[in-house]
């Protein structure tokens, strides 16, 4: 139980914990590329209106280098940027091309695109890794390229770093939590350790004084006979014996571990079945088991009976009159063996089926009038069961509940 709450705490812990490291992720790494391809644009855009072709083509309106913009001629990142320029006529002739060296596009290339994007119509984009910008410039259409290789390859660096140093942070995180939640359980589980063992003592300690009152009332009624007040003192004393030992049963479930050895489940199940035959009919049910041959575990005789009664039990109990219960045992996934107890009965809520297993609970009122028992069969299966590394559920549908254990065979 404990074991569940850490690992609840720490995956509670941890997905808090990626989240932000994600969503800094995104806003530092979405936020610096933003900002540098704006940049990059704005630089580009700078040189196209700067652009001026050479003497031999005196079409340059001389305006053009007077646009109000962003003044980036004079900064470090402006004059060490790659830009290339292709400037076409009106009539699709090649005019000038600027290329750069040492060369990384070949003019063909830079033709090419040109073409493409003039074809295109759009004024900005991207094109194999070159930012552009496309002007008209008075008489020629100028497209101008800037590498932008160098600011992916930045970018990519910085994700990379990003996520190992996330990574080794978030690693070192976990077992901090993992840390902390040992902490934060830790009084919890000394708490209910200390309860266990008060439940365990207070039944140790009470089964004398039950057992002196049982011994002097029947003495008592052998020298007086039958008294009112004396049959009630008796009847519940018996009721108190009955609740210690059920106490103490589950105390003993839960602290120690129980020693294993192979046991023939299917051979142990049919066993316990039999004797419900009787025990069924007397009630007025049907009663019908179906259980697979060969079918063995490791576990305690013991208290794997006492989970047969213990679901048997609780289906007689609360069986619709002239019902029927059905007990089936087979193997199923993953290497379990399942046992089901199936009856007819009044449907449970969804909210009220896991507290089943709790101690001392009992969702339908009109259970509690029933003697001898107090809530605590289901918690000690389900207390036997999780000793033996098993799972227990209960599920309701068209008026059947059903109670299945699933034990690891072998």
């Amino acid at each position: 139980m404990f074991k569940k709450s850490r690992r609840k705490i720490v995956a509670s812990i941890m997905a808090v914990l990626v989240a932000l490291w994600i969503g800094t992720l995104c806003v530092i790494y979405g936020s610096s590329y933003l900002e540098v391809s704006k940049r990059n644009r704005e630089m580009l855009a700078r040189h196209v209106e700067l652009y001026m072709l050479p003497e031999k083509f005196p079409m340059e309106p001389a305006k053009e280098r007077d646009k109000p913009g962003p003044r980036f001629e004079n900064t470090p990142s402006f004059q060490l940027s790659t830009f290339y320029s292709v400037a076409i006529s009106e009539q699709g002739e090649i005019l000038s091309i600027t290329n750069p060296k040492p060369l990384v596009h070949d003019n063909e290339e830079l033709e090419e695109l040109s073409r493409l994007i003039l074809k295109g119509g759009k004024a900005a984009g991207v094109r194999d890794n070159l930012v552009y910008h496309m002007a008209d410039k008075g008489g020629y259409t100028l497209v101008a390229f800037m590498d932008n290789t160098i600011m992916q390859e930045s970018m990519t660096t910085l994700f990379h770093y990003t996520l190992i140093f996330g990574g080794t942070a978030i690693l070192f995180l976990f077992f901090v939590a993992v840390y902390l939640a040992r902490r934060i359980v830790k009084p919890l589980e000394e708490s209910y350790q200390k309860q266990r063992q008060f439940i365990s003592d207070a039944g140790h300690e009470l089964k004398t004084p039950v057992t002196v009152v049982s011994t002097n009332a029947e003495l008592l009624s052998r020298q007086i006979g039958e008294n009112p007040w004396l049959f009630n003192i008796q009847h519940e004393n018996q009721r108190m014996g009955a609740l210690i030992t059920q106490l103490l049963e589950l105390a003993r479930t839960e602290q120690a571990a129980p020693p294993m050895e192979p046991v023939d489940f299917s051979h142990l199940v049919t066993g316990e079945a039999l004797p419900f035959e009787s025990v069924m009919f007397e009630h007025g049910l049907i009663f019908s088991y179906e259980i697979a041959e060969d079918i063995r575990i490791c576990g305690n005789s013991t208290q794997l009976r006492q989970i047969v009664v213990i679901l048997l039990d609780n289906a007689r109990r609360y069986c619709l009159p002239g019902k029927e219960v059905s007990l089936t045992l087979q193997k199923g996934a993953r290497g379990l063996a399942n046992l089901s107890v199936v009856n007819d009965g009044k449907p449970i809520p969804s909210s009220e089926q896991e507290r089943l297993f709790e101690r001392f609970y009992r969702g339908d009122t009109a259970r509690t009038g029933e003697t001898g028992h107090y809530g605590l069969g289901l918690a000690i299966a389900r207390a036997i069961t999780q000793s033996h590394h098993g799972e227990i559920r209960v599920r309701c549908d068209n008026g059947k509940i059903d109670f299945t254990v699933s034990l690891p065979y072998i």
